[in-house]
């Protein structure tokens, strides 16, 4: 009984801590695209737009606009959205501010484009990190999935008109679109197709390898394991 609530706190501890760092692991990476200065992707587009325009900082409009999504998705579906819906949309915000505050725009032209590149990698390791402990979609991935249901449409579809909607409205707010933004749009489908699996194989294997180290019936009796003394 002692073992299986402590697997239940261990479970649930490491669930939501790698739940953070990924959403860490993206704003760090949406950080980067927006201090290399060579256009963003259509939400931070849009985000961007929307500071220059109204104000407030970048993050702060993240969190606004991840509300509305919510909400939205919320009338769509009749469920109200779950823990992990909410904590991205609050806690990415946060964390793009105070990556925005660590990261500067570089001088030279060559290394804005190296950290697009990885920043665009980062956003992919991020999403492949966050979903992995399965704590729930983010906002935009809610209302696309209620969207769908709704519509009947392909996945694909639906993500497509969105992201063309957002990224118009942006670009008629001042936000800048670049190559950045191409990039974004063409080439993060791929990355995040490498980075999930790699991302959910890790977690699957840490989860898997911490049952078994801590289960006495699964792993093997270790010579220093006496009633839990070492």
């Amino acid at each position: 009984m002692e073992y299986g609530f402590d697997n239940r706190k261990r479970t649930f501890f490491l669930r939501w801590s790698t739940f953070m760092l990924g959403l860490m692991v993206m704003a760090f990476g949406i950080a980067m695209m927006i201090r290399a200065e060579l256009g963003g992707a259509p939400w931070d587009v849009l985000h961007l737009g929307l500071t220059m325009q109204f104000g407030l900082t970048v993050g702060t409009w993240s969190i606004i606009m991840g509300a509305i999504v919510l909400g939205v998705s919320a009338l769509l579906t009749k469920i109200w959205p779950k823990l992990g819906a909410f904590l991205n949309m609050l806690f990415l915000g946060i964390f793009i501010d105070l990556c925005l505050w660590m990261i500067s725009t570089p001088v030279n032209s060559y290394l804005q484009y190296l950290m697009l590149g990885i920043g665009i990698i980062l956003i992919g390791y991020g999403i492949g990190i966050y979903i992995a402990p399965r704590c729930g979609a983010g906002p935009r991935d809610s209302l696309m999935l209620a969207l769908q249901e709704r519509t009947g449409w392909k996945v694909q579809y639906v993500r497509g008109t969105m992201e063309v909607i957002v990224l118009t409205v942006g670009w008629l707010m001042g936000g800048k679109v670049f190559i950045g933004t191409v990039l974004f749009c063409f080439g993060i489908g791929s990355v995040v197709g490498i980075t999930m699996p790699q991302c959910q194989k890790l977690f699957d294997f840490i989860m898997k390898r911490g049952n078994v180290d801590e289960n006495i019936n699964e792993g093997s009796i270790r010579t220093y394991h006496h009633d839990g003394i070492g």
